[in-house]
């Protein structure tokens, strides 16, 4: 689907531990989850949905197909990666590449050496944001110059550029990542084509001992007390009890899951959460041959939309007819099959709603184009079953139950 996630953090934190746990726990449940490797470093992984099992187990679906999050190792960082220290310039071509960055941080005790010398998952942070920062602010400072001579030239979007650079490092040198600068719906886009490596929404990953996968422990609070106050979100799991799991059959993890007081795996909040961070919306097309999640970006058209839809392009031949007689031929070009699953935000639904004209509206999108709403269509990736019948309706209920 075109969305990754990079895995960073400072050597012997836990990072290539959580990576190696995620391919192998996907490659072991290929049936359901399909995944593969793309290179050494580099997986794609099944997002968890108990909705899509549901939704597979009403329509009997012969196959179930989970939309996929991709997931990339980034080699290990250390203090003055932005000059190039260690593998400092591998690892930031490589985050720069990402959409969104899972900052594995280390909050566990133990006889593993800590290229700091102790455990501060605060400091680490704080270390690899400094890299990051430095890194943009430096890079800026070049892009501003050069978009200054062009501006001086008579270039329009040059000067539109360097009023989005400006205010980016403002914030850096405030010591704050680019992406607290505040934009309005017009400037997302090209403030994103900066590509600044701040700019990335983040999670913090916080790897605790097997003990307190449960629970956590003081260091993990520290982090999510930090993560809290940038805005960000943090989740706690154990790295290691992870790679146990990937070898163990279903049956047996959930044994295992129980005798250590935990209901499912960290790595299923650590999908859910990237997942998340990256703005992403899932829809489910479901048949007899195949249950499969879909999605849309939240980042893009449906924040600008009232609702979303499910359409397919026409394929039939659409005549206009009057008193029995074909009096025109409309072109296919533009014209889609609206289908089910229909999303809309609750507010722009309500008030179409109170203006009228339920009586006579084919369907809610109506409601909301006659309000002058936005309505997004997006066309499932394979067939898809319409809730049109009593029948059918169990599955609305169950995703909207499940919403």
């Amino acid at each position: 689907m075109g969305f990754n996630c990079g895995i960073v953090g400072l050597p012997n934190v836990g990072k290539s531990t959580l990576f190696n746990a995620l391919t192998s726990t996907q490659a072991a449940e290929a049936a359901n989850y399909p995944f593969c490797t793309i290179e050494p470093n580099t997986g794609r992984v099944g997002v968890p949905d108990p909705r899509l099992d549901k939704l597979a187990a009403i329509a009997a679906s012969a196959k179930v197909v989970a939309t996929q999050l991709e997931f990339v190792d980034i080699a290990g960082l250390v203090r003055g990666a932005s000059k190039g220290e260690g593998l400092g310039n591998q690892f930031l071509a490589n985050i720069r590449e990402t959409d969104a960055v899972l900052h594995v941080l280390r909050c566990f005790e133990g006889e593993v050496t800590h290229v700091e010398g102790s455990v501060d998952p605060v400091r680490d942070a704080e270390i690899v944001d400094t890299e990051l920062m430095l890194a943009d602010l430096e890079g800026l400072e070049r892009r501003v110059q050069a978009a200054a001579k062009r501006a001086k030239g008579g270039d329009k979007d040059a000067k539109a550029e360097i009023d989005l650079m400006e205010r980016a490092l403002a914030v850096l040198r405030e010591g704050k990542p680019a992406r607290t600068v505040e934009l309005s719906p017009d400037e997302r886009e090209p403030f994103r084509r900066l590509a600044l490596l701040t700019s990335k929404p983040v999670l913090y990953v916080c790897n605790v001992s097997e003990d307190e996968a449960a629970t956590g422990n003081a260091h993990s609070a520290r982090v999510e007390a930090m993560a809290k106050a940038q805005g960000a979100e943090a989740v706690v799991i154990s790295a290691a009890i992870e790679a146990e799991l990937a070898q163990l059959s279903a049956e047996e993890k959930q044994e295992f899951l129980a005798s250590i007081g935990l209901e499912e795996p960290g790595l299923n909040k650590v999908i859910r959460a990237g997942y998340k961070l990256l703005g992403l919306l899932t829809f489910f097309t479901v048949g007899p041959k195949e249950a499969r999640a879909w999605t849309v970006d939240v980042g893009a058209t449906a924040p600008e939309a009232a609702g979303v839809i499910a359409a397919a392009p026409v394929s039939d031949t659409i005549k206009q007819v009057e008193e029995g007689k074909i009096v025109g031929t409309r072109p296919r070009a533009g014209l889609w099959n609206a289908q089910t699953p229909q999303v809309f935000r609750a507010g722009p639904l309500r008030e179409a709603h109170d203006a009228g004209g339920a009586a006579t509206a084919t369907d809610d999108a109506v409601l909301i184009e006659n309000q002058g709403g936005v309505v997004v269509v997006e066309e499932p990736p394979g067939p898809n079953l319409k809730v049109t019948t009593a029948a059918d309706l169990a599955l609305a209920e169950l995703l909207l139950g499940q919403r």
